[in-house]
């Protein structure tokens, strides 16, 4: 160690020579609660705090019955986010990873949901429904699994057609659809009364029921949420963890989370870049993965050799401790 390293170790170990005086620290702490607590109140007064209405499937239906029709559709075809989401709510696939370690996959289904059965016949059975929709529902519950995929399969690809229906349940040309129009048009219809929302909220046989795991992906596979989310600027690739809706501040505390949605190879929809699509499938594990590994940084930082050196090449302290480096440095 230098003499100049050695003489700087000496001087910030050296015990306090200088004036004291003294302190009452539950006093301070008193006043410190109660400029707060008046601070905080006050400011609550003045802006308030965004207060948007909880999102329901009865304003899906109002808003846009088109796509909960169609969202109802890719649920019973098994096309939907969900469907295919993976552990822990199916095996559909492998789920999240980093790099070989498939972390969702390990854990297995701890949450499971049957898109079809819990986002449409569950719901329809749960409450009386009229002659035809209930023998579409016997219909279908008697059918095997493969012949409900083929109905739907067949009925979603004629909705979606471009050059045909392009979205308009109206203009789908007859076939062998099976009851698949007649259940997804019932349960619109049923969000479109206000009966799904509790039908679906009370599936857990649970009468208080706090889990809103199956009403967040229902919503997350149409694009009503997605288009609201994106209008208040709440989507990954705008900084939307630290975003409010409206003009209210966020929670900036997340802007090192946030930060890494806004590089290009975490938000990168190009179905011709494999890696780029790779780390985007994968982004929120990668980026707590990245997050995890910076905050152990922090943690061990003074056993890290090098790291711990920065306050010494960049003394930050002696500047704010200036007046007391003046004084008594040369000592």
């Amino acid at each position: 160690m230098s003499t100049r390293h050695a003489v700087r170790d000496d001087l910030d170990s050296r015990p306090w020579t200088g004036p004291t005086r003294r302190y009452d620290i539950l006093k301070e702490g008193a006043i410190a609660l109660a400029i707060v607590a008046v601070l905080t109140f006050g400011l609550s007064a003045l802006f308030s705090s965004p207060d948007e209405p909880a999102l329901t499937f009865k304003g899906w239906s109002q808003s846009a019955p088109d796509n909960m029709y169609a969202t109802m559709v890719a649920e019973m075809s098994g096309s939907s986010e969900t469907a295919g989401y993976g552990p822990p709510y199916n095996v559909n696939s492998d789920g999240l990873s980093i790099g070989p370690l498939a972390l969702q996959k390990w854990f297995g289904v701890t949450h499971p949901i049957d898109a079809a059965q819990d986002f449409v016949i569950a719901p329809l059975q749960s409450q009386q429904q009229p002659d035809a929709v209930t023998a579409a529902v016997s219909q279908w519950t008697s059918a095997s699994a493969d012949q409900r995929t083929a109905w739907a399969t067949a009925y979603e690809d004629a909705l979606n057609d471009p050059a045909g229906a392009n979205g308009d349940a109206t203009k789908v040309p007859a076939g062998d659809y099976g009851p698949v129009p007649t259940l997804a048009a019932a349960v619109v219809a049923m969000a479109s009364s206000g009966a799904y929302d509790g039908a679906l909220a009370s599936a857990g046989g649970h009468f208080f029921n706090t889990d809103n795991t199956k009403q967040t992906m229902l919503m997350g596979d149409g694009s009503y949420m997605d288009d609201l989310a994106t209008a208040g600027n709440l989507q990954g690739n705008t900084w939307g963890m630290v975003n409010e809706t409206g003009s209210w501040p966020g929670q900036q505390w997340l802007a090192t989370y946030s930060f890494w949605y806004q590089l290009p190879m975490f938000n990168n929809e190009d179905p011709n870049n494999t890696v780029a699509t790779v780390l985007t499938d994968n982004a929120d594990a990668i980026i707590f993965a990245i997050m995890f590994v910076v905050i152990l940084l922090f943690v061990f930082l003074p056993f890290i050799p090098g790291l711990r050196s920065i306050p010494r090449w960049i003394p930050i302290q002696r500047l704010v401790w200036r007046q007391y480096y003046r004084e008594y440095g040369k000592r």
